[in-house]
């Protein structure tokens, strides 16, 4: 399968996992024109919609290296720091038969879907993908790190922990080891008039009924070529 194909289909595992039957007919997203189809913009429930949405995960000051932290940064389709790709998605037990998460969450996770995002600035991969540096704890900010690293870069698209925000969703990290209160991408703050606000990892709160908008995300694709 061709490179591009795979990609592609990859990002559809984000679309689809978040319940964007019509994510043809949304709005054309601010990913750059380079990045195209095969970006993938994160928002937060709290500050954006499918329509419109505002503020998308984004690399600090676009700088592709190894810890560089992951932000929270208005969309613009002429700034190239929002632009990632799904470079690679599937089910959790995919993920844990390729030796990327553990058998603790392939055993609570592995009928849900999983993605690694790839920062790809213009489109152009860099193998370094939104996650955490360590094992997941609380408070630990994500960073971009090599792809190729187990479980921290892998996040699970956690629909079951809160079946009636769809179609918003928690971002679980995989190598999460608290799975009553699992460790979710979380945004603190407004983005709008506080530069640069990293993306933390959180413990859900109040799942799987009222989990916070802040600990809620959407996927949205990036406009066609």
């Amino acid at each position: 399968m061709p490179i591009k194909t795979k990609v592609l289909a990859a990002a559809a595992t984000l679309t689809v996992a978040a319940g964007l039957s019509t994510a043809g007919t949304l709005p054309a997203s601010a990913a750059t024109t380079q990045c195209g189809n095969a970006c993938v913009q994160i928002f937060s429930a709290k500050f954006g919609t499918y329509a419109n949405p505002g503020f998308i995960e984004s690399v600090f000051l676009g700088i592709p290296v190894a810890g560089v932290p992951t932000i929270v940064h208005r969309a613009s389709s002429s700034d190239p720091t929002g632009d990632f790709i799904v470079s690679r998605g599937g089910m959790v037990s995919m993920f844990y038969a390729e030796g990327m998460v553990s058998a603790a969450v392939n055993a609570h996770y592995g009928s849900e879907r999983a993605v690694q995002v790839e920062y790809a600035p213009y489109g152009q991969a860099t193998g370094l993908c939104a996650a955490v540096a360590t094992i997941a704890y609380q408070n630990e900010g994500l960073s971009l790190q090599p792809c190729s690293t187990p479980g921290t870069t892998v996040f699970i698209i956690d629909t079951a922990d809160a079946p009636g925000a769809a179609p918003y969703f928690p971002i679980v990290n995989a190598s999460t080891t608290d799975f009553t209160h699992p460790f979710t991408m979380t945004i603190h703050g407004n983005p709008a008039h506080e530069p640069f606000p990293q993306i933390t990892l959180q413990r859900m709160v109040a799942n799987p009924a009222h989990v916070p908008d802040n600990q809620l995300w959407g996927a949205e694709p990036g406009p066609a070529h």
